[in-house]
Formats: structure tokens, C-alpha cells, sequence
């Protein structure tokens, strides 16, 4: 019978902060990561994940989808034996719901940048009205 390879993972949140560090199965969901991620989270965060649904787990630029496992994600072992595989995490919660409607994130865009000023970084709020 072959043997099952586990993958060592660590999550790091926005402060730098590394949780839940240990070795996962290849069939482990990403569903189930994030469900560890909320029971282990630090306590005293400014911002802490309250469902799977505020969470977003980062590997090699790409978000990794709830439905899928570590091996459907394509996470296979670091090249450095006995290293472990570090996945950024990020604490996105849903919109929050206003008297005047659902109002969305800030957008931010780039425009082409003048010779004065370089890059110029535009933002604006902008309101659903449900």
C-alpha cells in the first residue's frame, strides 16, 4: 500500500503572526483549513474572521477555493526537506449592510502616470442601493 504524503503548512496572517503550523493530508479541503484557521486564530486581533466565508487563503498568488483539496490546488511539498510550505491569509468580511443600502469596498484604480506627478492612485467609495 502506498504511502500517504503529508504537506507542512503554515498560515500567516496580516501582522506577520504564524498559525496553525503542521502537517495536512493532500485530501484535506480548503474549507477545512479555514475552519482550523477561525478555531486557532489569536485572541486580541483587531480583526478576526468570524465564518469560512471572511476568510481567503493565498498560495503562489492564486485564492484557493473552498470545494477544492491541497491536492486539487496543486500543494506539494517544499523544495527544502522539512520546510514548511508558508500560505498568506487574508480577513475579508461580507459588505455591511446600510439604512441606505449595501455599500461596497473602496475601489482604487492606476492611471497613466504624468511626468509632474508619477502614478496617480484614484479611490472612491461607491453605494448599491438595494
Amino acid at each position: 500500500m502506498a504511502e500517504r504524503e503529508e504537506i507542512e503548512l503554515k498560515f500567516r496572517i496580516y501582522d506577520g503572526t504564524d498559525i496553525a503550523h503542521r502537517t495536512y493530508l493532500p485530501s484535506t479541503t480548503v474549507a477545512t483549513l479555514k475552519q482550523r484557521l477561525i478555531t486557532e486564530w489569536p485572541q486580541g486581533k483587531t480583526v478576526t474572521p468570524k465564518s469560512v466565508n471572511d476568510v481567503k487563503i493565498i498560495h503562489a498568488g492564486k485564492v484557493l477555493e473552498n470545494n477544492k483539496t491541497l491536492a486539487d490546488s496543486r500543494i506539494t511539498f517544499g523544495d527544502i526537506p522539512g520546510g514548511a510550505i508558508t500560505m498568506h491569509v487574508v480577513v475579508q468580511p461580507p459588505l455591511v449592510k446600510k439604512k441606505s443600502g449595501l455599500f461596497n469596498p473602496t475601489f482604487c484604480s492606476f492611471s497613466e502616470p504624468s511626468r509632474l506627478h508619477g502614478l496617480a492612485y484614484t479611490c472612491e467609495i461607491s453605494a448599491l442601493v438595494s
